[in-house]
Order: structure tokens, then sequence, then C-alpha cells
């Protein structure tokens, strides 16, 4: 079982040359930067929400590929199945969708999935180009597979690829020590916040009745509200709701198992 955290973004990216490629990019594009920073003015700043930018963007990323390696040999990736790239771009349309999901809130948290689109094309059009040098065919198809990741993160929207349900998934599960999906208003206290609170940590491993297993481990069963208002259901519209289980814990005690086959 690997914790999600910081930690797994710098390994993962690490082991995988063309997404460290485009993750250098992307952390050194102003434009980029600057918007996922606006994000969290916006989220944090102005609603009081919970983190949404850059520290967000990372742990998601980092996880999306922890997730992606859990369930690669039980399912094939749509970029190669599809026939529009290899693994190393699979896995480049997994980490980008990951790490801009949120973008979109540096204008607005309503409908963000929709504006983050919009924001994301040129910076990706931009970017790619780098990536595909003379490839501008597949630059472009990688690009619609990262928007389609992007829009489709949004809770009740059905992922359309492999690559775009990894991400969405990974997205749920930040959400210990306060990091929540649910946005939630800080110094409120509300089924909101005290389930937030209540999440201790999320791990993702192999299960026993899946590919993916995703524990989280709580101090209070109010973290039951996150796991299932949040994680569910973006794994139930991910398109990999057969290879997902996940264990709700308080300590050595199982409050929740949510099994493939009872998760249709």
């Amino acid at each position: 079982m690997v914790k999600v955290s910081l930690d797994i973004a710098e390994q993962k990216i690490s082991s995988n040359p063309k997404v460290n490629r485009i993750y250098q990019l992307m952390r050194s594009d102003l434009e980029l930067q600057n918007c996922l920073q606006m994000a969290n003015t916006m989220a944090v700043k102005r609603l009081n929400y919970n983190d949404h930018g850059p520290v967000h963007a990372r742990i998601v990323a980092g996880t999306a590929l922890e997730i992606y390696d859990y369930l690669r040999g039980h399912i094939e990736p749509s970029i190669i199945k599809d026939a529009i790239g290899d693994e190393s771009d699979s896995k480049l349309v997994a980490f980008c969708g990951a790490y801009l999901h949120d973008i979109g809130n540096s204008i607005h948290r309503e409908m963000h999935h929709i504006s983050g689109c919009i924001v994301a094309l040129p910076i990706l059009t931009r970017l790619l180009s780098k990536i595909y040098e003379g490839e501008n065919d597949r630059s472009i198809k990688i690009r619609q597979e990262i928007l389609q990741s992007i829009f489709a993160h949004e809770n009740d929207i059905k992922c359309l690829s492999f690559e775009a349900g990894v991400s969405k998934i990974a997205d749920g599960c930040d959400m210990a020590e306060g990091r929540a999906r649910i946005p939630y208003r800080m110094g409120k206290v509300d089924i909101h916040s005290l389930s937030a609170l209540s999440i201790v940590a999320v791990d993702v491993g192999a299960g026993e009745n899946a590919p993916l297993r995703i524990t989280v481990q709580m101090n209070d069963s109010a973290g039951i509200f996150q796991l299932e208002n949040v994680l569910m259901k973006k794994v139930e519209t991910s398109g990999l709701v057969n290879k997902v289980e996940v264990v709700a814990r308080k300590g050595d005690r199982v409050l929740k198992r949510i099994d493939p086959a009872t998760s249709e």
C-alpha cells in the first residue's frame, strides 16, 4: 500500500521520462503556474474552501500514476487501444489530466470543469508541441484526451477513457487531514468539515477482489460522508468501477467495505 501524498508525485514522475519532461515544462510555465495559484485565490481566499491549487495538483497527478500501475495489467489503456499512442503517451495523458483538472477554478468554482478546458487548451497546445515535435496529429489527439480528463473529472460526468478514469479516481483520493474533495468552508462546523477532518490517511494498493484497493483511515465515522459523496461518486463514473474496492477503517476496525460487485 502507498500513502497518498506529495511523495508519490516525486517518485512516479522521475521514473517516467516523458511524464518528467512534460512536468518540467508545466512547472516552469508562467501562465500555467499562475493559473494554479489563482485557482487557490478563488477557492481558498475568496470562497474559504480547502486547497484546490498547486499542491493538490501534484498530489493528484502522482496518485494517478500510482493507480495507473495497479490497473495497467487488468485493462488496456484507451490511448493504446484506440491507436493514438503508446504507454508513455497514455501515462502522460493520465498525469496531465490529473495535474490540470482544477485549473478552471482560476476563473470561478462554478462550471470549473468547462472553464478548465478553455484555460488549458492554449497551454497544452504550446507545451505538447515541445513533446511531440513534428507529430502535429498526435499532439492534437493527446491534447484532446487530456481535455476530456479535465471535463470528465466532475462527479456526474462519465469518463470515456481509461486515462480520464484514473485521473478522476486520483482526485477523489486526496482527502486526508482536511484535504477532502467536497469543498468545505474553513472555520464552519458542519457535516462537510467534520467529515473532512475525520479522514487521517488514504492508501492505494492491490486489492483482494479487485486490482485496486483504496483504504481510507478515519478517526471518526463521520468520514463516511466524504467517502460516499465524493470518492465513490468519482469511482462510479470513472468507467473503472469494476476494478476498484474501497475500505473505510477506524484503527483495525472496518467501518465500511465496498466491493466491485456492489458498486455498480
